[in-house]
């Protein structure tokens, strides 16, 4: 019998396992305020604006089974360095956009490279996690992975204003390029986390699976679980977008507006971690299946609320249940992919994942074209219900100490 290691502490791979992905989006939560202001200066009109700033999750969309396939070439390791390497330069490229023929061009181009590259730098490290750490701490280091990601974001625009009262409007670019040259030079310093496998000798002779023989033989798994995280991804979309547009329609000042949406995403980075330790002690289901009801009555008490104070509370609770379910769609994916063919699986839950992304604001938009804001919000809220009883049914009544 194999002697048993020193117990296991994500302490032990803060590092490697988290610094990159703090970086990677830091530098992203940098320029995200600023790309709709660039294409406006480089004279897009609002919707051309609006629609460069979706390239970048158009990109992530679209590339999930490609950056699959990279993952399986190059490894979890390279993949992450290789990836930020990559939206670095194209950063770069966003920041002289203002000093080049046809820069409106280039800057589309760069946020679908960015895209792109962050599709393959989260692929990677979510991979990278799944394999390094045992499964009983699996939900609490992806909920980890999920929640230092949010912090990354929650603070690149602080520090990309920083920068632009000195330098301008395309030195937030530049802090990107920083952020993302950081996240791509720790990846490659850090030692490999040690992979457990199944095998003594880490060796299996058999043949890769291929992606379509992935996708038909977990098929009942993307047509149950699956559609449960569509939904989630949905309805965690059509948040971040309801509340800026119900505090416009309430007349409140951007000030107000602002400091309710801040609030809302300081709640949800709180809550990352008790979450995942909840998930692994009693069953993804204790979360999935509160984290979703709440933010769906949240969702249908919003057209209630008539002024800041309510709009506030409500907010605070959607960033409470967001934020427990945090890591949820990759602890998931982890928990449901096998052993071989772990990347293509995980491509595929992540397309599934970033097409509820995409889908929920359509929604949102349809409804509210079709009726009123109010009938468009409840519309995204029931989808909470829908979620919350797809998980119920579908996850096992167990604790998930194993692979599926």
């Amino acid at each position: 019998m194999t002697p048993a290691g020193p117990p296991f502490s994500l302490r032990s791979i803060a590092v490697p396992a988290f610094g990159p992905a703090l970086l990677f989006c830091i530098g992203e939560g940098a320029v995200l305020p600023v790309i709709a202001l660039t294409a406006r200066d480089l004279g897009a009109s609002v919707s051309l604006a609006a629609l460069i700033v979706t390239l970048i999750g158009l990109g992530s969309w679209f590339f999930n089974l490609p950056a699959s396939l990279i993952t399986l070439k190059f490894g979890e390791r390279w993949s992450i360095v290789g990836a930020a390497g990559v939206s670095a330069l194209a950063l770069a490229a966003a920041a002289v956009s203002g000093m080049v023929p046809n820069g409106l061009w280039l800057l589309a181009v760069a946020m679908v490279v960015v895209g792109m590259s962050a599709s393959v730098f989260s692929l990677a490290r979510q991979k990278y996690l799944t394999e390094a750490v045992p499964v009983e701490f699996r939900a609490r280091a992806l909920s980890t992975l999920g929640g230092v990601s949010r912090i990354g974001i929650f603070i690149g625009p602080f520090v990309g204003a920083a920068v632009m009262q000195v330098g301008g409007l395309h030195s937030a670019y530049w802090v990107g390029v920083g952020g993302m040259a950081a996240a791509a030079l720790l990846g490659g310093l850090v030692r490999d986390l040690e992979v457990r496998s199944g095998r003594s000798d880490g060796y299996d002779s058999t043949p890769e699976p291929t992606m379509r023989g992935i996708a038909v033989s977990h098929a009942s798994i993307f047509l149950t679980a699956g559609f449960g995280i569509l939904l989630l991804s949905a309805l965690r979309a059509s948040r971040q977008v309801v509340i800026p547009l119900w505090a416009d329609h309430l007349g409140l000042d951007a000030t107000g507006a602002s400091l309710i949406y801040g609030l809302s995403g300081a709640v949800d980075m709180l809550v990352f971690y008790p979450a995942g330790k909840l998930m692994d002690r009693k069953g993804r289901q204790w979360v999935a299946v509160p984290s979703t009801l709440i933010m769906g009555i949240s969702l249908l008490l919003i057209p209630l609320t008539g002024g800041f104070t309510g709009l506030l509370l409500a907010s605070l609770l959607i960033g409470f249940g967001n934020g427990i379910s945090s890591g949820l769609v990759m602890t998931l994916g982890a928990d449901y992919s096998p052993d071989r063919g772990r990347g293509q699986f995980l491509g595929m839950w992540r397309f599934m994942s970033d097409a509820g992304s995409t889908g929920g604001p359509v929604l949102l938009s349809a409804v509210t074209a079709a009726a009123t804001l109010s009938a468009g919000i409840s519309a995204t809220g029931i989808l909470g219900f829908a979620a919350a009883a797809v998980f119920a049914v579908v996850l096992p009544r167990l604790k998930h100490r194993r692979n599926y």
